[in-house]
């Protein structure tokens, strides 16, 4: 069984950045979708990135477009999510996670429920 560990989360102040990592312990199928979710106290888990690993095909929920990346390093086996100008709402648990595209598409959706393999999460704190 593969395992998701992230690491990378910490305090920053508004407008800093930070950089998460998710390294997976064995191979992730180039057919898959490897994604960031979050969740804040009180709120539902929700998709923030994903992206298809064969084509590299990256989808953001609109939050934090034009902020935040996602990338992979299939060689390693590890995801990445650089984040930009950080603000307070970005606060929360991030959770890398494995799960599979719409069918016969690239799409990744951010649908927690397509999701099978999730990291034990890393907390981001934003401070204003």
């Amino acid at each position: 069984q593969v395992r998701l560990v992230e690491s990378g989360g910490g305090s920053v102040q508004a407008g800093g950045s930070l950089r998460l990592s998710c390294a997976a312990s064995g191979y992730i199928d180039n057919r898959n979708c490897m994604g960031w979710f979050r969740q804040a106290p009180g709120k539902e888990r929700e998709g923030v990135a994903t992206v298809y690993t064969g084509f590299g095909s990256t989808y953001y929920t609109d939050s934090v477009k034009g902020r935040f990346t996602i990338s992979q390093n299939r060689a390693e086996n590890t995801l990445y999510l650089q984040m930009n100008t950080l603000k307070p709402e970005d606060s929360a648990i991030y959770y890398c996670a494995s799960g599979v595209p719409l069918s016969g598409t690239d799409w990744c959706p951010f649908t927690t429920g397509r999701y099978n393999l999730w990291g034990q999460g890393t907390q981001v704190t934003v401070s204003s």
